[in-house]
């Protein structure tokens, strides 16, 4: 990788992360929020979420309704996301024009308008939405299991949150959290683009150096307690198909254990691009895919890892072959992963499966969005983009006792949870 990213902190605490790339007159603005999921609790469940629609209602500089059009008559596009440990907003414009953003992130961060009438009208979308997501048998059983796996920490919930707090969560519920979480002290912007840092640099601290820092956000302190003993759930629906997710414990991103357990699924299920953005699914030459698909038990089959800021889970996941059973797919990823303890990962699979991820981790950052989306997920998640910076390097140090060792720490029956989703028969 190479070492053009510039990082500074201003004085109200805000994080700028800068990288220049000038092979097209292009840039993308990101403000990432060190805010998600993770950080709420009972009875405003999916709130951060719910904030995230609530900043594209406007300010009394940018009315509701006038931002898109700003931003897509220069030429650009914006979007925001948010998941268990981040909210994130982006604009990637021609470089000329990227001053828009700069005013309109650091506007909306001090002075979004919340008035009680888009609040209610929102809470009917943010609804429709989990209802939609509910008519997924894949949500339903991630759900579930996701609940089971977590009793203690945060991650217990969906993103999206509970319909008991989306019907009673209040505007004054939504105004507060963003006054708690969307301040400097707990943001970092990204750029990257074709600009000179200092002046991009001198750019962002004219329209954010002013505006004041927040508190000190409270530290997640409800920590998942150890597993003892395997735990499983049983989801039934509509459909005419099952579905069988196995989640592992898995650790933080920010742990030694965290890049040999990517290639362990990249070499053991197709999956790579270390569980970022783009990439991954599954493998036709993956052990997985041969034992499940290949006997056509199941229809497709992969595993899923995603970088965290807490240890979370890593999933196998298998949608169920029509005429079989989820017991004998689960039985074969049984004995599949047997057979892992008695013939480890070798040398040569290694290779391959270290070969697709950085490959695939390297498309994941090919455009100036992709790669503004990588510094911003590390330097959010994990706190410091470096590890974006030096991960292949990591990566090529990694062998197979490396690979042995987490496979004996991380897979193990004990620290398991097993979901099933079973289509309901509907009678004639």
């Amino acid at each position: 990788m190479t070492n053009s990213v510039q990082k500074t902190i201003l004085d109200n605490g805000l994080t700028v992360v800068l990288k220049e790339m000038h092979h097209a007159p292009v840039a993308s603005f990101m403000v990432w929020y060190r805010v998600g999921s993770r950080n709420e609790k009972p009875g405003i469940t999916g709130i951060s979420h719910w904030v995230e629609h609530m900043m594209f209602k406007g300010t009394p500089t940018f009315p509701n309704g006038t931002l898109d059009s700003l931003v897509s008559r220069e030429g650009g596009y914006w979007n925001a996301f948010t998941w268990v440990d981040f909210t994130a907003y982006y604009e990637t414009m021609p470089s000329n024009k990227i001053d828009l953003a700069i005013h309109l992130e650091a506007d909306r961060m001090a002075n979004t308008v919340m008035t009680p009438e888009e609040v209610d009208s929102e809470r009917t979308v943010i609804i429709s939405e989990r209802q939609m997501y509910e008519n997924d048998p894949n949500f339903q059983l991630s759900e579930e299991l996701t609940s089971v796996a977590f009793r203690v920490h945060p991650y217990h919930h969906e993103v999206i949150g509970d319909v008991a707090d989306l019907t009673t969560m209040t505007r004054n519920d939504l105004y507060h959290h963003y006054q708690q979480h969307y301040v400097p002290n707990n943001a970092i912007i990204v750029a990257v683009g074709d600009f000179e840092s200092d002046d991009m640099l001198r750019r962002i601290e004219a329209q954010f150096g002013s505006l004041p820092a927040g508190l000190p956000t409270n530290p997640i302190t409800r920590q998942e307690p150890a597993q003892k003993g395997e735990r499983r759930v049983v989801v039934q629906g509509p459909g005419d198909t099952a579905y069988l997710t196995v989640a592992y414990r898995a650790p933080a991103a920010a742990d030694p254990d965290y890049l040999p357990l990517v290639l362990l699924n990249a070499a053991f299920a197709g999956g790579s691009s270390l569980g970022m953005f783009g990439g991954g699914g599954s493998n036709k030459s993956s052990r997985l895919y041969k034992a499940l698909v290949n006997t056509e038990l199941a229809a497709s089959a992969y595993g899923s890892l995603t970088p965290t800021s807490d240890p979370f889970l890593y999933t196998i996941n298998a949608v169920v072959q029509a005429g079989r059973t989820l017991q004998e797919v689960e039985a074969a990823l049984d004995a599949e992963l047997a057979r892992l303890e008695s013939t480890p990962i070798t040398e040569q699979e290694l290779a391959k499966a270290l070969k697709r991820a950085k490959a695939e981790f390297i498309l994941a950052g090919e455009s100036i969005t992709g790669q503004a989306q990588l510094l911003g997920m590390t330097e959010a998640v994990i706190g410091d983009y470096n590890w974006y910076e030096t991960v292949l390097d990591r990566l090529n140090g990694i062998t197979v006792d490396d690979i042995e060792r987490v496979r004996q720490a991380y897979l193990r029956p004990s620290q398991r949870s097993v979901g099933y989703y079973e289509p309901e028969l509907v009678s004639e």
